[in-house]
């Protein structure tokens, strides 16, 4: 792992320390704004190495290979900095480790910003970091137990500060992380008993929760899994960590001999690392067949298993995931300067050697189909025709509306009033784009979870409206059910892949309706040839049953 020099040492002290070290919080404030913004715009080496994997592994389905080399074209496109890697900027979370010979100067002095404690100045770095880089605001505030608004800032971020006895050269260290709403719905926290602690039970327990993380959560996913833990807020810290990479960075930089001594505990407790079933995790994720999004062998690219001591009348076990968009950072800051993990700021090479291995592998592959959106009624006898899984290039107008546009208009019907006329001329795309850049057409632009709007089957299709959607992930048997009954089709986009979609399939946008709603507005958006798979088709066939 590399490290790039930030803020010189110059920059950091106020006030001599002694033996310690000083850091002002406006240095806190900056060397957080630096890492969000590097964080959601690049990757490390590893990762794309994972994607380039998934691209060039002679073992992966033909979709495997197209979702890897979009992925991959969609970091070249980030990598510019003006198009995040995800819609989904996430909540920002900041984890800090601070050791007691380290001291903060939070006072302003010499013109510099006053803040109340090193909570406040990291997330006034996190604040700007926001709102100066065409990210999403998805942070929604409440005024009561019901209602609630978007706080127009993605402000609060989760920031926790750990202090500890460093046995090295004072330092503050961090992992800084943008976690999408996806993947962390994707946690699974279970209350299990000692029965779970033999190999046989174990495994049935990873091939129900693995088969039941779908793809809704953008994989290739890291999968964790952590059994034990003397809290169950131990065990999901632990969890935390392990989906982020954590673990694997503390042990490569404590191996190697620096100064700098990283924490390699929870609680005071360091994790039993398994790697055994971490090979086991990969191979049951392989097995369901589900894939990198839509079909295959690649639903994970890592795995990680950790143990943790427990209670004797309790057994804590959880699993949760990273998707594709794994957007976590390390840094720290010593007497040398602020130091930030090092990402890859030209991922060019990476996406030509998948794209050209592809081309060869997949010289037999299906063409996709084209489909003109004129007419609701066309494109839907277009579809009928073609078999789940077939591949579409979708072009015309489509409606974008997500889980606060689809409460309203359930609202409006509870109410005695109909639909608005707009839901029932358009396929309906659930998004929530991220800010738009000065100049472009639109944020960066991407699916999310289909199954949030499957409450709303029949009050949709039953008025003609939702006949065609379009988002990522599996569906519920009411969805299903539905499709069958209304003659309806669900289609799945690449999840992932959101500055791509913005610049290369989206050609207009405009605001229909509820611009209060922010991100969640109703918009119309025009594209060309946007790459969509036929999920569930109006018969009731669904893809991923079919796995």
């Amino acid at each position: 792992m590399e490290f790039e020099k930030i803020i010189p040492a110059s920059a950091l002290a106020a006030v001599p320390c002694g033996s310690g070290l000083t850091v002002d919080g406006s240095v806190l404030a900056s060397f957080t704004e630096q890492a969000f913004k590097r964080l959601s715009f690049t990757f490390p080496q590893e990762h794309l190495e994972s994607l380039l994997n998934v691209a060039c592994d002679p073992a992966s389905s033909e979709n495997d290979r197209l979702v890897a080399v979009k992925l991959l074209e969609n970091t070249v496109i980030a990598a510019k900095g003006t198009l995040p890697l995800c819609q989904d900027t996430g909540v920002a979370q900041v984890f800090a480790w601070k050791d007691t010979a380290v001291s903060s100067v939070l006072a302003a002095a010499n013109g510099a910003a006053q803040f109340g404690s090193d909570t406040e100045a990291l997330t006034a770095g996190v604040g700007k970091a926001y709102k100066e880089n065409n990210l999403r605001f998805s942070i929604n505030i409440p005024s009561s137990l019901f209602d609630e608004k978007n706080s127009a800032t993605n402000l609060p971020a989760q920031v926790d500060v750990f202090s500890t006895n460093g046995d090295g050269e004072p330092s503050y260290r961090f992992l800084f992380c943008a976690k999408g709403g996806g993947s962390s719905n994707k946690t699974d926290f279970t209350c299990a008993t000692k029965a779970l602690l033999n190999p046989q039970s174990f495994e049935r327990f990873l091939q129900t929760k693995i088969a039941a993380l779908g793809t809704a959560a953008c994989p290739p996913y890291t999968i964790a899994v952590v059994i034990g833990g003397l809290s169950p807020e131990q065990n999901l810290q632990t969890l935390k960590l392990a989906t982020t990479g954590y673990w694997d960075a503390v042990a490569a930089l404590n191996k190697s001999g620096g100064a700098i001594r990283w924490t390699d505990t929870v609680g005071g407790v360091r994790p039993l690392r398994c790697q055994d079933w971490e090979e086991r995790v990969l191979r049951i994720a392989a097995e369901t067949g589900l894939g990198a999004q839509f079909g295959g062998s690649h639903l994970a690219a890592h795995a990680r298993v950790f143990r943790l001591p427990r209670h004797g009348a309790s057994c804590f076990a959880s699993i949760g995931v990273s998707c594709n968009a794994h957007r976590n950072l390390v840094g720290y800051i010593s007497r040398e300067g602020a130091f930030l993990q090092k990402n890859v700021s030209d991922p060019q090479p990476f996406f030509e050697k998948a794209a050209a291995y592809t081309a060869g592998a997949d010289a037999r592959h299906r063409e996709p189909v084209t489909v003109e959106l004129s007419s609701i009624d066309a494109a839907r006898a277009q579809l009928s025709s073609y078999p789940v899984g077939q591949a579409f290039l979708f072009s015309g107008e489509i409606l974008v509306a997500r889980d606060a546009a689809h409460a309203r208009w359930k609202a409006l019907l509870e109410s005695g009033k109909p639909l608005p006329d707009y839901t029932l001329h358009y396929p309906i795309l659930y998004a929530g784009p991220a800010e738009t850049p000065k100049g472009a057409v639109i944020g960066s632009f991407g699916p999310t979870t289909a199954n949030r709007m499957d409450p709303y089957a029949d009050d949709l299709m039953s008025r003609g409206a939702a006949l065609i959607t379009i988002a990522k992930g599996n569906r519920s048997e009411l969805w299903r059910t539905a499709c069958k009954k209304y003659g309806a089709f669900y289609l799945g986009t690449i999840g992932g892949a959101a500055a791509l979609i913005a610049e290369k399939h989206i050609t207009a946008r405009k605001v229909l309706d509820y611009p209060d709603l922010g991100m969640e507005a109703v918009q119309l958006i025009s594209v060309k040839d946007l790459p969509v798979f036929l999920i569930t088709d109006d018969k009731g066939n669904d893809f991923y049953a079919s796995l």
